[in-house]
């Protein structure tokens, strides 16, 4: 599990439903939450939190910059890949910390990633939590 702190900037509530915005440093995350701040009192602008996403909904994508609708995009740096039968587990440094992401073995091979390579790690709004 990658576990960040940032801080909250923004929320934007409507309904049940959340979108806020936290900063890791200088980098912006997004996420939707299904609660608001009238029901979560953590969803307070200025509130430090850990932003939460699994390792296997890092999205890797290298090379010329295509538009895509996922609002969280990190430029790393990968450290390390270790190659498996069918899968890679890939550490990224985003500058503030490290990342991992697993993806297929085939996509390690067929981006033709290797070590040292600037990427850019991008996670769905909806794959990321919160905590206090």
């Amino acid at each position: 599990m990658n576990i960040l702190k940032g801080k909250i900037t923004a929320i934007k509530a409507n309904g049940t439903l959340s979108l806020v915005e936290i900063y890791v440093d200088n980098t912006p995350f997004k996420t939707i939450v299904v609660e608001t701040p009238d029901t979560a009192s953590y969803l307070t602008k200025g509130n430090i939190v850990k932003v939460i996403f699994k390792e296997t909904e890092v999205i890797i994508g290298k090379g010329v910059e295509h538009a895509v609708s996922m609002q969280n995009k990190v430029i790393g740096k990968i450290i390390t890949i270790e190659n498996g039968e069918l899968l890679s587990k890939l550490t990224i440094n985003i500058g503030i910390d490290n990342i991992v992401s697993i993806i297929t073995k085939n996509a390690v091979d067929e981006l033709q990633l290797s070590v040292d390579e600037e990427i850019t790690a991008m996670i769905k709004t909806n794959e990321i939590m919160l905590s206090e």
